[in-house]
């Protein structure tokens, strides 16, 4: 091991999506519009929720920090990811390496346990309507985003600590389009099994607890919505949970596939696709389904149109 490399902070090139350069004008335009679509949905989400007084309840509060958080760890690999499509060989610096990855990490925990709180709204606001507002009160939420805030970016200091820490004294090539952690792994020269364990069973006990708490609001949320008696009742209660059920399925879908396969399955390359996905394609979806699918989305975007409009 060259201890001198070891105590130097190299910079890193990321290999990209694609080593094709026929194929890289045209994903640079596919992507370029997917982030632009990312950035309008979700910043125009956060607006409408800030700007529309009958969506300042609990659902929607957290609804506009799932947007922030979908548009920050995006935002964390979009316009490097677009500037390496046209840009050969373009370095990032350790820092800005160290920075990337502690902002993907943070603000995924961040969105894994938001959808494990809303889950949890959805249940007091289908068990006891009458209590909703007592229940979940301002102070409550508050108190919920804090939480989630500070655990995340915990969370992530301590993974990417722990990641960038070791020793690089070889090759300085990722393969991958940001600076993920297992293909960071590959190219250090020290001992990572440590930083392996320690990064997964971090992020495996988020995962499976914001699952597990998913799981058991929407056993009570179907536990409460078959006591009500009416069948329109029982479809209204169900279709409040529609948008949600769906973010968290392919959200908490992608990642299980993602950190949680038989080794024998790993592959960068099939990486690269599943991490376009969570990181590109879920951001732009997440505003897209709670927008097409709830009614009070939508008719709050015809409250602001009309009132421009005056």
């Amino acid at each position: 091991m060259d201890e001198e490399n070891c105590s130097s902070l190299p910079d890193f090139f990321l290999l990209g999506i694609s080593s094709n350069p026929d194929m890289k004008g045209g994903l640079f335009a596919v992507f370029l519009v997917v982030y632009l679509i990312i950035l309008l949905a979700n910043v125009g989400m956060i607006i409408l929720i800030k700007m529309d007084p009958q969506l300042h309840t609990p659902m929607y509060f957290f609804l506009s920090h799932l947007a922030f958080s979908d548009l920050s760890y995006s935002s964390a690999v979009g316009p490097k990811m677009l500037l390496d499509l046209l840009i050969e060989n373009n370095p990032i610096s350790f820092v800005g390496c160290f920075i990337q990855f502690l902002l993907v990490c943070t603000f995924i925990d961040i969105e894994c346990m938001l959808l494990a709180v809303m889950a949890f709204d959805r249940y007091k606001a289908i068990s006891n309507p009458l209590m909703y507002a007592v229940d979940m009160s301002s102070r409550l939420c508050y108190q919920f985003i804090t939480g989630i805030y500070l655990l995340g970016t915990i969370d992530g200091l301590i993974r990417t600590s722990l990641a960038f820490t070791l020793c690089f004294c070889g090759s300085t090539r990722i393969n991958q389009f940001f600076c993920d952690f297992p293909a960071v792994l590959l190219l250090s020269c020290s001992d990572t099994q440590l930083n392996e364990l320690v990064l997964f069973t971090l992020f495996g006990f988020i995962e499976l607890s914001t699952i597990s708490g998913v799981l058991v609001s929407y056993c009570y949320i179907i536990s409460s919505v078959l006591k009500i008696s009416s069948a329109g009742g029982r479809s209204k209660a169900f279709s409040t949970c529609a948008s949600h059920l769906t973010a968290v399925g392919i959200f908490q879908g992608t990642m299980l596939f993602m950190y949680f396969r038989p080794s024998s399955a790993y592959s960068l390359d099939q990486d690269k696709m599943t991490s376009v996905f969570y990181l590109l394609l879920i951001p732009m979806l997440n505003p897209l389904i709670y927008s097409l699918r709830n009614k009070d989305v939508k008719e709050a975007m015809v409250r602001l149109r009309n009132k421009r409009l005056i």
